[in-house]
């Protein structure tokens, strides 16, 4: 698996964006992707030393439409944190 089949895609709210001054970045990543894969990933794809990789499974949510009901798929997301030397990263920078 290479770097970008690891990292999805990056989770913009109002939540995640109050991290930016603590250098903590969220991503949606793959569903087997493992702690040492996303850091991997990471520093590959933008060029910054990651200090730490906090993950978490998300269940997805019970969808009706009428009389039916369905489920949303499952997917994995990470807390990256970057080291104090570090520099940021630029995707983020407009969106603050």
């Amino acid at each position: 698996m290479n770097a970008y089949d690891v990292i999805v895609k990056p989770i913009i709210t109002e939540k995640s964006m109050g991290q930016l001054e603590n250098k903590k970045y969220t991503f949606q990543v793959a569903k087997n992707a493992t702690k040492v894969q996303i850091r991997q990933a990471v520093e590959e794809v933008f060029g910054v030393k990651v200090k730490d990789v906090n993950t978490m499974n998300m269940t997805g949510k019970i969808k009706r439409m009428g009389a039916h009901s369905g489920k949303r798929a499952d997917w994995k997301k990470a807390i990256v944190t970057l080291t104090e030397d570090s520099k940021t990263i630029e995707f983020f920078e407009g969106m603050v």
